[in-house]
């Protein structure tokens, strides 16, 4: 379903008001803050104006985020930013205080467990609300796979699988068989949760350098040299060049499935992470990350009042059916995940089905630690990785060098961010 954009009526104080008239009901302004792209910022605008429509008594208004700025009412933490959030989070109030204070129902048990880990306190209380948390996955493009003799419907489910579909395509002419995103979050973190492997000793330390992850990167380096592998950067740069036809293969964001199924250039399909399929007991489950709502601290009654009504509003059995279908995002309550698995949204769902699948894998979902979320450690490991695709180190030697620099500015990151 397609939101219209209603533009606030702007009106103006420039005439005179009738001793006798009724007084105009002023709305209580939220100030909403972001630092999302154009479009992303319109998608999230559409939402924002179909909340103000809907009620008198609270105008919700997007502002652009800028660095050094207190925070305003409500803050959205996309994945990247949420351990800068969490390292601040004496500036924000709890959003269990928040919807308490106003009265409005809040249970955050109803959310799946993997959604609140890093929002949720010892007691299980939600600090933020989980918006819109995805986990990765692997798209192909359809028509790639015919051109170079491959079954679209029955795309790669190993790594080994991987590399002879892009040999395949690589002969049939494709420039790049395989491509990433986010190569921190996907290759390191869920790769490992996926294959059973830590990031993490007994201890508490870096240890993302054993054997499936030398082995892992390893694989992709040989890749890159064979040009089975392209690489376009450390965020989302590759999902723009998969969505442009360029590549047969892509690991990313399940969230991503509903902008491509949207576009007409790509006839693309969705399968499960591929796994390593010579690793004990993989796969197991991948890891659910994402952007959250963060509410700020020192505001007026009325503003937090505000807050509530919009978190209800979001919370609301109507309002998670659609962001689950129009975003691709995970179902938060259990109304959203009923209709994800239903008739009723699985023409459309077809990336979250998968998605949700692989979160319900055998394995602990509450990994205190994602490094993906841990910004010093996350550029560095970028930088690592880049090495070895730049045939600069061996995979084994970057990876040891990832975790020696890693441990050495993961204490002052960690007491930043101390558990809530």
């Amino acid at each position: 379903m397609r939101l219209l954009k209603i533009v606030p009526a702007i009106f103006s104080l420039a005439f005179a008001v009738p001793v006798l008239a009724a007084p105009v009901h002023a709305r209580t302004e939220i100030e909403f803050s972001h630092q999302l792209d154009e479009e992303r910022a319109e998608r999230l605008e559409k939402l924002v104006d179909r909340f103000n429509t809907q009620q008198k008594d609270y105008q919700l208004k997007l502002v652009r985020r800028v660095e050094g700025d207190a925070p305003k009412d409500i803050n959205l933490a996309t994945r990247d930013e949420v351990a800068h959030f969490v390292a601040n989070r004496a500036k924000f109030k709890p959003l269990y205080d928040v919807m308490r204070e106003a009265k409005e129902p809040l249970d955050g048990a109803k959310l799946s467990p993997e959604l609140r880990v890093g929002v949720s306190d010892a007691k299980g209380r939600l600090f933020a609300l989980p918006v819109a948390l995805s986990t990765p996955v692997l798209y192909i493009n359809k028509a790639s796979f015919r051109k170079a003799g491959l079954d679209p419907e029955n795309p790669p489910k190993t790594w080994w699988e991987v590399q002879q579909a892009a040999d395949k395509l690589f002969d049939a002419g494709s420039r790049c068989p395989f491509t990433t995103s986010w190569p921190t979050w996907i290759h390191i973190d869920n790769v490992s949760a996926w294959n059973g492997a830590d990031v993490t000793d007994a201890k508490g330390n870096l240890a993302f350098n054993g054997l499936v992850q030398i082995k892992h990167v390893a694989m992709l380096a040989t890749w890159y040299k064979s040009k089975f592998f392209s690489y376009f950067g450390r965020r989302d740069e590759a999902d723009r060049r998969f969505a442009a036809g360029d590549c047969g293969m892509l690991t990313s964001s399940s969230a991503l499935y509903g902008t491509l199924h949207e576009d007409s250039r790509v006839e693309v399909g969705v399968a499960s992470l591929p796994y390593h399929d010579d690793v004990r007991e993989a796969p197991q489950h991948t890891l659910a990350d994402g952007a959250s709502l963060w509410i700020g601290g020192g505001k007026k009654a009325a503003e937090y009042k505000g807050v509530a009504r919009f978190v209800s509003f979001l919370l609301g059995p109507e309002m998670q059916i659609e962001l689950t279908a129009a975003g691709g995002f995970l179902p938060m309550t259990p109304v959203a995940r009923a209709a994800a698995g239903s008739k009723l949204l699985s023409a459309d769902m077809a990336g979250l089905q998968v998605a949700y699948r692989q979160l319900q894998g055998k394995g602990t979902t509450m990994r205190a630690l994602h490094v993906s979320q841990i910004e010093p450690v996350r550029l560095i490991i970028d930088e690592e990785l880049e090495t070895v695709w730049a045939n600069k180190k061996p995979a084994k030697e970057a990876l040891d060098t990832a975790v020696v620099r890693g441990n050495a500015v993961l204490p002052a990151a960690l007491k930043a961010r101390q558990a809530l």
